[in-house]
């Protein structure tokens, strides 16, 4: 891995030392196949971990400090292990020491500082969990050098409540989930209330997942996302008239909900619940679907879902409808749609491989007409988890 020798320098450059105290993990970005705003309503959903990711580059200091770094960005940061709070110009740092925070507050002490150099493959505000792979990678070589567990589920889990409560965005566990849990080759049903999941082989045969970036920044934290989330409390509030006992909208079937709909006054909301119903449903009848190895009827379900993210949830906007109406028009595409937390971001397309060529010159230049921005594409196998990267990778 050529790269890795050139990581490695840049990180003496940045911090001194020497080589061979560097320590290297690497966490996937993730793409989800379908089951979207699901995550937080406790439903189900179906992600995978991809080949690129984040690298960390780490080695112990002898004080009580952690110094970050990146090669993405200009941003260097050095802060004390005694004094981690969140502070705005910090920017992506924030996401590392909110991990740092977040195993203190388990009782889970550093017993000294450490460097930490972030390499990125996954383009930021994409949608691609750029910030659960920084977050998982971090807490992951952390424990690990520390001598302490690595349960990746529990790392899910501590990654998700240091971005609820340290970053201050209120997402689900999804993200944090597939970026600790991949397998190559397999993708990920996830409950995501009980927190139960099994790794499902996917087998595309002669088909490609694309991943188009529509290059449209988006930012969960300024976008609608916890407005969204607060709709979805308020219909399960209006739904406990006749379900006093659930908690989230994915603990009632699609039958319950229609016939119960009514019970949600406003029109908005109720528009809301609909989509996050019906997308469990459709994320149950994918696992049906792939079973008989029905790729025509599994791409038809991302078709439906992503319509609906467009219609009830409303969270595509024009550069994710643009690309997506231009993805279903090439030939050999089974299905597209928005993979993520919408407001620009990525697309996912399962296309044939004698198309991908016809679908990237096709795809590109349609949206780049339209919207004046230039897309790029990523065609993509799916891989593991975090793991620690050993010197002959």
């Amino acid at each position: 891995m050529a790269q890795l020798t050139e990581l490695k320098q840049k990180f003496v450059q940045q911090f001194g030392g020497n080589e061979s105290s560097i320590s290297v993990f690497q966490a996937p970005g993730r793409v989800n196949l379908i089951g979207e705003h699901t995550d937080y309503n406790g439903g189900s959903v179906f992600p995978a971990a991809l080949t690129f990711g984040t690298t960390l580059l780490i080695a112990p200091r002898e004080d009580r400090n952690l110094g970050f770094a990146s090669t993405n960005f200009p941003l260097t940061k050095e802060v004390s292990l005694d004094n981690l709070t969140f502070i705005e110009e910090d920017d992506w740092a924030n996401y590392p020491k909110g991990v740092v925070w977040e195993l203190t507050q388990r009782d889970i002490y550093l017993s000294h500082g450490y460097n930490l150099l972030f390499h990125g493959e996954i383009p930021n505000g994409a949608g691609l969990s750029s910030s659960a792979s920084i977050e998982v990678v971090t807490a992951y070589a952390l424990l690990s050098l520390e001598g302490k567990p690595t349960d990746t589920v529990q790392i899910a889990l501590w990654s998700q409540h240091a971005e609820n409560e340290f970053i201050g965005v209120k997402c689900g566990i999804m993200d944090q989930f597939a970026v600790a849990n991949g397998r190559k080759d397999h993708a990920i049903l996830l409950d995501c209330d009980t927190l139960k999941y099994e790794l499902v082989p996917f087998q595309s045969g002669d088909y490609k997942l694309v991943i188009g970036n529509t290059n449209k920044r988006r930012g969960l934290v300024d976008s609608k996302y916890n407005e969204r989330r607060g709709q979805c409390e308020q219909a399960v509030q209006d739904l406990r008239q006749a379900f006093p006992e659930i908690t989230l909208l994915g603990q009632l079937s699609l039958a319950k909900y229609e016939a119960n709909e009514h019970l949600i006054k406003d029109e908005t909301v109720r528009r809301r619940a609909r989509h996050v119903i019906e997308e469990i449903n459709r994320v149950e009848r994918s696992m049906e679907v792939l079973n008989n190895n029905d790729l025509a009827a599994f791409g038809q379900l991302m078709n439906a879902s992503h319509d609906s993210l467009r219609d009830l949830y409303e969270v595509t906007g024009v550069e994710l409808d643009t690309m997506v109406d231009a993805a279903r028009l090439v030939p050999g595409v089974l299905g597209s749609r928005m993979t993520g937390a919408g407001f620009g971001g990525c697309t996912v397309s399962l296309v044939h491989q004698d198309s991908v060529d016809q679908f990237l010159a096709d795809v590109g230049s349609s949206y780049e007409a339209a919207t004046g921005l230039k897309p790029d594409f990523y065609v993509c196998n799916i891989g593991d988890g975090v793991r620690e990267i050993k010197g002959g990778e």
